[in-house]
């Protein structure tokens, strides 16, 4: 399975299991596979990686919502965490680079 269908693999996963696909990591080499117009990509913000990852959310309970972190590789890995809904955004987008981070160091140890 190449890189691109494994996206697609995992988007559909995710969607299937009320997650929406909120932003997407990935390589150059990756990106350049890929149209950006095609629809597993449509609308996200994609940014330049070192690891091909994709960000997932959806409501969770009391109100907060949830954020998962998912390595686009063969072995599944992943990195959740959820915040409080009156949570400031650039404390939600400091814990998010955080876990960006924690994700990259496992990619990088393989």
């Amino acid at each position: 399975m190449n890189q691109l269908e494994r996206l697609d693999e995992i988007i559909k996963r995710y969607r299937t299991h009320g997650w929406r696909l909120a932003r997407a990591l990935l390589r150059p080499e990756t990106r350049d596979g890929l149209s950006l117009a095609e629809t597993l990509l449509a609308g996200v913000t994609v940014e330049e990686a070192l690891m091909d990852a994709l960000w997932f959310a959806r409501a969770s309970q009391a109100g907060r919502e949830a954020w998962e972190l998912r390595l686009v590789a063969d072995t599944p890995y992943a990195l959740f965490e959820t915040f409080e809904a009156d949570e400031a955004e650039e404390d939600r987008e400091e814990v998010r680079r955080e876990m960006e981070a924690r994700l990259r160091d496992y990619a990088n140890r393989g």
